[in-house]
């Protein structure tokens, strides 16, 4: 498939993901939401891990605030914060210690703390689309991909069910999960 291709291939899914997404009620993706998270609770890789990254949920992503509540005390947590063109990771010390960045998206307003990537246990990512082959497809703006080229620890898409795909288009550059979660399953390689 050309690049060109490629790249109408992921708009083309990027919009019938938001229109299935659409079709659902915030409180039902809300409810999806607490289910998935339940689940990223009972793996191995989450109980395991003091060090996690996670993400602060936009509007139609799996929301995460109120596990970043419950669990922020309890393990250490760090949130992406874009500087450029890149993602760095900070450590998140509660809901007071976040400001709006560049995308709205609440960060942590503390940016001189930072925590080595080789302490990071594991990274929990959002996604647009993703597949049984364990591919993710973010926004198209790679700063998932840049960050995650970066990081040896194990990454876990987090997604509802109807973002899972049996295929997406993929490019050299898109890194593969080593575990995906929706409100219905758990896949591993």
């Amino acid at each position: 498939m050309q690049i060109k291709e490629l790249q109408e291939s992921k708009q083309h899914l990027r919009k019938y993901i938001a229109s299935l997404k659409s079709s659902y009620e915030k409180t039902t993706l809300l409810d999806f939401s607490g289910t998935i998270l339940k689940q990223l609770e009972g793996t191995e890789l989450f109980r395991q891990a003091s060090c996690v990254a996670l993400y602060n949920a936009i509007p139609g992503e799996v929301q995460t605030a109120t596990f970043l509540e419950k669990w922020y005390d309890k393990k250490q947590l760090l949130l992406p914060l874009v500087v450029g063109d890149d993602l760095r990771l900070l450590p998140y010390e509660g809901i007071d210690s976040l400001k709006p960045g560049v995308f709205g998206i609440l960060e942590p307003a503390d940016q001189e703390t930072t925590i080595p990537e080789t302490d990071i246990d594991l990274i929990v990512v959002p996604g647009v689309a993703f597949d049984r082959q364990l591919n993710r497809m973010g926004r198209g703006k790679g700063y998932y991909d840049r960050l995650l080229s970066t990081l040896q620890a194990p990454k876990i898409g987090i997604c509802f069910d109807f973002q899972l795909q049996e295929m997406i288009p993929v490019e050299p550059f898109d890194k593969k999960m080593d575990m995906i979660i929706t409100e219905k399953e758990v896949i591993t390689g």
